[in-house]
């Protein structure tokens, strides 16, 4: 990727560089992670210890400051080098993003849990559940919430909390049926009652331990339940795209690696690489139109939520971003295989891991079916 053509501040210049050094020896974890399904501990250390974490806390509070355009762009490379580093980590910079900028917690919390990311905590929310599939349908969750005489006592079992095993906070959705509503609370992984059941065994996205949250009778304190879900109008939320991002990374790796193989390749069938045969040249053409493409899209949405007058008005280009980057970027990585051929199904090239990492990308929010749908009503006044 040419990271010159891309940086467009400081925070972006700085991590660029540090991504950099760090690069070679995050690929060759990425193997070994995968292989294991092991999550990429000592990458996510690395993070933490050079302070990625604090990219999306306000100044304020001791973080970067940075925003929604920084972590895409950074995400998008970090995506480049190692995509379940990346996405792991980009629950966080996502979480912790959309809380301090929308303000959802009340200011005694924010304050307070500020520190604890200064000191290294992740957080990443615990929604889905096998009884009501994507939370972004509206389901009502099966994990309650029944208040005591000073706090919450939760049940349920959480699917899909990726960084499971690494993370120290929980926001952990249930139904509390006193009151009727659904809510939000922060519990702590040390909590009595919390385990992690070790049960993820998937083909995509294999190191980020994304394993279920078991909650039995945990219990917190009232200050603890930290928000309840939107009703009405609210504003787009333009952290999740950190997932279209380490997607569009992704991509990237498997043209960087397919346009390689092209340039040294070179069969005794035929004179020079592969490079020159016209064939290849056609599918690398189109591999790197399909790339342009997604980026521009998704850059240009991220750069628009640097305009608050734009801010509120761009529900539609968000969710465009997600299904235009999966659908160019899996297109990408099958482009990449032709050119590569056979040998981009050997287990010991990154290109198989490309293919099947892309391929978890589609059952990220927001799906498909309701991207569309939801772009649609907007179009037709049906809202």
């Amino acid at each position: 990727m040419n990271t010159s053509a891309m940086i467009h501040s400081e925070i972006q210049q700085k991590w660029i560089k540090k991504l950099e050094n760090v690069k070679e020896q995050f690929q060759q974890n990425a193997d070994y992670n995968d292989k294991h399904a092991q999550f990429p501990y000592n990458n996510v250390q690395w993070l933490i210890d050079e302070g990625y974490t604090l990219i999306s806390l306000p100044k304020k509070y001791g973080g970067e400051g940075g925003t929604i355009e920084d972590m895409v762009i950074l995400q998008t490379y970090l995506g480049s080098i190692d995509g379940a580093t990346a996405l792991s980590i980009g629950w966080h910079i996502s979480v912790v993003g959309q809380l301090y900028e929308q303000q959802l917690w009340e200011q005694s919390m924010l304050d307070r849990f500020a520190k604890d990311i200064v000191d290294g905590a992740l957080v990443n929310r615990a929604i889905s559940e096998a009884e009501t599939g994507s939370p972004t349908r509206g389901g009502r969750p099966a994990t309650n919430a029944i208040e005591t005489e000073d706090g919450y006592t939760l049940n349920g079992v959480k699917t899909f909390t990726s960084m499971s095993k690494r993370l120290t906070h929980f926001i952990v959705s249930a139904f509390d049926q006193q009151s009727e509503q659904i809510g939000y609370y922060l519990v702590h992984k040390d909590t009595t009652g919390v385990e992690i059941a070790n049960n993820w065994d998937m083909v995509g996205m294999r190191a980020t331990e994304s394993h279920d949250l078991v909650l039995n009778d945990v219990h917190i304190p009232k200050e603890n339940f930290v928000e309840t879900r939107a009703i009405g109008a609210k504003k787009p939320n333009g952290w999740i795209l950190h997932i279209p991002s380490t997607y569009l990374g992704i991509a990237q790796a498997a043209r960087d690696y397919a346009i390689d193989f092209a340039k040294t390749y070179h069969p005794n069938s035929i004179d020079g690489t592969i490079g020159e045969i016209a064939t290849v040249q056609q599918n690398v053409g189109k591999m790197e139109s399909l790339l342009l493409s997604a980026r521009q899209f998704l850059w240009s949405t991220a750069k628009l939520y640097n305009n608050d007058d734009n801010a509120t008005k761009i529900w539609n280009e968000t969710s465009a971003s997600k299904v235009l980057v999966m659908n160019q970027g899996l297109e990408v990585i099958d482009l990449a295989m032709r050119i590569v051929g056979a040998k981009s199904l050997e287990m010991d090239r990154p290109l198989q891991r490309y293919y099947r990492d892309m391929r978890a990308g589609l059952h990220n929010p927001p799906m498909e079916d309701m991207a569309y749908t939801n772009i649609a009503k907007s179009v037709l006044d049906l809202f």
